[in-house]
This record gives structure tokens, sequence and C-alpha cells, in this order.
């Protein structure tokens, strides 16, 4: 019992911490990446002298590039001076590839530009009427949400309220003590489908691929934890985090002897929220901790607040509902008509821009592409997000030739980009008025976020802001690095259709920053 206690512990110590930092399954396909520590190979060039000239560095980076194990791997590389507006290293620039992550810079970027950095989400409770001097509200209660990718339900440090808890506290004391009507989380304020277009469907019942929707609550997924017993035989345990009625877990995984190999399958299905969990589990192994996302997540957002308000105190005598923009077609929402009973509003932009892009979290990046969409366009959906993209990229005469963007996080394979049209975003929004804090939201290298263990003792540590990106024979990197002699360069680096390990192409590229680092001539 000591055992399973210290490890609940830990799992409940993990979910408390900011939202996103969720490990993904082993080998799944997902778009950010795993930070992994310079190996011996990785560092050989912090060990020999720096190139002294442009031609020795060109000859440098091509060494690195040109190994046996990247023979059937496409390079696009372009690595360019802010200071001297000039190319030091192209290669295969102007081509197509699919960028991972890196695509979450232009997300990002639009958001910046066209919603500021004090921008905040808004969260609103809505009714018919206020209730009477009984407490009584007759009609239903409306949870609405524009796109707040940090609402949760998970109590941060000191036990602070949840914005959830907030919510059902303001209503408490605007005398509400019944409700006689239907708790209704609606979704409307985007339209469109729940999944990105090219999303692979083995993506889609863990944390990183998790549905779109306006009213989002704890990045659309429950921690799952999977514990031994105490004497083989008995199944094993499980335990969800929130506790909540909305998922029901089949749990077929037994515990086994000491010493036996553990094996563990789960399976959430892509239209409901049963979680099957299947296999063994050692009674002196370690426990197994999953993220799975959850299905129609503005549900579930309104089965947590009429929980919060059961906890209140706050009797519901009608049902838990959604609407989405489909719904709202038939049945409009006239706001003219209705009373903001409570309302919670979001971190300001500039400190969710260093949550998503830190950490690269792919649903933050899809909230704020709809979210852009809405606000610039008129039309909370992706198409309308893109359209703005696209717009900023002519700004900022971007070469745009052949590019294709499908979703905002990167998840989709289906983007296609360049390393130059990604230089040419990141020179105009080095130079524009926001740029210290889209700068501050890229992982550094040797620091934080995805970058944290990487380039550690090397030049590059603290000085490389990049943002990486990752899917499966997928590797990229763009972002800024100052060279010994003072000058700032912005770079891209992209990798595609790399077959053999992930970490061969992350090192690769770790000698490259290095060598940038390094560069005094």
């Amino acid at each position: 019992m000591k055992r399973e206690r210290r490890v609940l512990i830990a799992l409940l110590v993990a979910l408390f911490q900011p939202l996103g930092h969720q490990s993904a399954p082993p080998g799944s396909g997902r778009a950010q990446a795993t930070p992994l520590s310079l190996t011996a190979h990785g560092s050989s060039n912090h060990q020999a002298p720096p190139p002294a000239t442009v031609t020795e560095l060109r000859a440098a980076i091509d060494q690195i590039i040109q190994q046996p194990s990247f023979a059937t791997t496409r390079w696009g590389i372009l690595i360019e001076s802010l200071d001297q507006n000039c190319a030091w290293y192209s290669r295969d620039a102007d081509q197509l590839f699919v960028p991972a992550s890196n695509l979450k810079l232009y997300t990002t970027a639009a958001a910046l530009v066209h919603l500021g950095p004090d921008y905040r989400f808004r969260t609103s409770v809505y009714a018919a009427a206020s209730p009477d001097k009984t407490g009584v509200l007759k009609g239903d209660v409306i949870l609405y949400g524009r796109g707040d990718p940090n609402l949760s339900s998970r109590a941060s440090g000191g036990g602070t309220l949840t914005p959830l808890d907030r919510l059902a506290e303001q209503l408490y004391q605007a005398g509400v003590r019944e409700i006689r009507g239907d708790v209704i989380g609606d979704e409307s304020y985007f339209s469109g489908p729940p999944l990105g277009v090219g999303w692979e469907w083995d993506d889609l019942q863990w944390y990183y691929g998790a549905e779109i929707s306006a009213l989002s609550v704890d990045d659309n997924f429950i921690a799952l934890s999977l514990l031994p017993n105490e004497t083989p035989g008995p199944p094993a345990k499980v335990l969800t985090v929130p506790e909540t009625t909305f998922v029901t877990v089949i749990n077929k995984a037994v515990t086994t002897q000491a010493g036996t190999y553990r094996e563990i399958g789960m399976h959430r299905g892509l239209e409901n929220n049963v979680i099957e969990v299947w296999g063994q589990i050692p009674m002196d192994g370690p426990g197994l901790n999953r993220s799975v996302a959850v299905h129609q997540p503005a549900l579930y957002a309104a089965t947590l607040f009429s929980e919060s308000l059961a906890r209140r105190g706050i009797k519901i005598t009608g049902r838990v509902k959604q609407a989405d923009a489909k719904y709202r077609q038939q049945a409009p929402l006239d706001f003219s008509k209705l009373a903001e009973l409570a309302f919670v509003e979001s971190i300001p932009l500039a400190e969710e821009l260093r949550i998503l892009n830190k950490i690269s979290q792919n649903l933050h990046a899809e909230l704020l592409l709809r979210t852009v969409g809405a606000v610039v366009a008129g039309e909370g959906t992706a198409s309308q997000g893109i359209k703005v993209i696209n717009n900023l990229l002519q700004s900022a005469h971007a070469r745009r030739q052949g590019i294709a963007l499908q979703d905002g996080s990167g998840l989709s394979r289906q983007n296609l980009v360049t390393p130059a049209t990604t230089v040419d975003l990141l020179r105009y929004v080095y130079r524009h008025a926001q740029r210290d804090v889209f700068l501050a939201s890229l992982p550094v290298a040797g620091l934080d976020g995805t970058l944290e263990s990487r380039m550690a003792g090397t030049p590059a540590q603290g000085n490389v802001r990049a943002k990486t990106g990752t899917t499966r024979y997928t590797y990229a990197l763009s972002g800024y690095v100052t060279t010994a002699g003072g000058e700032r360069w912005v770079f891209s680096m992209m990798v595609n259709n790399h077959t053999g390990p992930l970490s061969q192409a992350i090192n690769a590229v770790n000698e490259i920053c290095t060598l940038l680092a390094r560069f005094g001539g």
C-alpha cells in the first residue's frame, strides 16, 4: 500500500503541473519532440576548432548531413544573417517539406500580430433570466466557450479554485440555488469538424490528437493511471484524474507475479468515451500513466461544470447537453436577450504562447488558429485562420510558392512549407514590435521546453531559441542564434523521410546549431 501511495502521489504531482506537461505513448506519431541528451557524436564539433570562414562552415554542415545514415533522407536548410541580409547556407530551401510542429511558428506569429500580447479569452455563463427571490433559475444555463486553451478543472497550488469552481461560485453569489433546466456546454463559437485535415487515426485517442472545441477543459484529456494489486491474480487498479463518470473504463488488465513482463494495451473508441485496458502488470512493477483524449469535449466541460455546481450546493433538475455550430443554425443565440451571470478570463496571450511553443501543445495551437479566424475573419474555422496566416506571409513578403497549410499545430502530414518561407516569417517577426514576446515563447537550448536537454554545455546553450517539430520520419528546427562573432542569424532546418533512429537527425541538427553558435568568421 505504501508503494501504491507513492505512485499515486507522483501521478498527482505531475498532473498539477501546467497543462500540457504529459508524455505521449512510446512510438506515437506526435507533433512534438522528446528532449534528448546530446551524444558523443552530437558533441564532436564542439571539440574541434570552429570554422574560420563561411566556406569552412558550409563544408562542415555538408559533412554532417552527407553521412551514410542520411543517404535516403531529405534535408532542407536555410541560414541567413539578420544583420547583413544575406544567406550563408542553403540546401533545397525552396523545396516543400512536412514541417511538423514548426507550423506552430506560423500560428503563434499570426495570433500575436493580430490579437496582441494582452488578448484574453472569455468564458461565460448565460441564462435567459436571473434567479427569482427563492434562488430558482427557470430555464437553461449555457456555459459558452470562446476557445480558452487553459480552462481547467485542476486545482492549482495553494488550493485555489479552478475556473469552473469560480463560475459556480459566481452563480451562487448571484443567488442561484436551483437550476430548473439543462446545463448546456456551448461550443458554437467555432464551426467545422473537431479534427484536423490529415490527422492520423492512431493519434486521436491520445492527448496530442485531442478533439478541437471552443469549450475545452483540461486540454480535453483525462489522466489514466494503472497500478498493480498487492497480490498476483486480481485485476490491476485503474484511477482517473479527474474522477468523473464521463468516461467508462473496461479493465481487463491483471496483476502478475513479481519479476514478470509488463505488457499493457489501451484503446478508446473514436466515437465514444469507453476506454478498454488489457494485458498484465507485475505486482512489483511501476505503474503506467497515460493521457487519453475525450470524445465530445464540450459535453465533458459541461459535465465537469455541473459537478462543480453540485459541489457548491446548486441543484440541477435538467440534463447535461452540448450545442455546436450546426445546432445553433437552427436555434441561434440572441445575446441581447441573455444575462451573463458569470465569467472567467484567461491568462494573457503572451503567457499562453510560452506554454504553447515551449512544450509544443497541439490543441492550444488549433484553438488559436480558430480564434484568429473568429476575431479577424469573423468565422471560427481552420480555413479562415489559415487565410489570416497566408495574409501575414504576404505582408512579410515571404516566399510562398507551393506551400499548403492544413492545420495550426503541424499534426497533419498534409502540411507543406519550405525552409525559405519559414525563415522569411521569422525575419518578419524579429523586426516586428512584438519580437520580444515571440522570442520569449520559444524553447531555449539547454534550458527549457523541448530543447531543455539538448546542446547543454555547448555555445548553443542559452543562445539558440528555436521551435522543434517531430512526426514519424520527420524532424524540424527553426529559430534564431547569435554567432561567436556577435552576428544574429535566423535558420530553418527540415528533415523528411528519415527512417533511421530519430536521434540521428536530432544529433545532426544539434551539431549544426553548435557550429553556428561557435562561428566567429
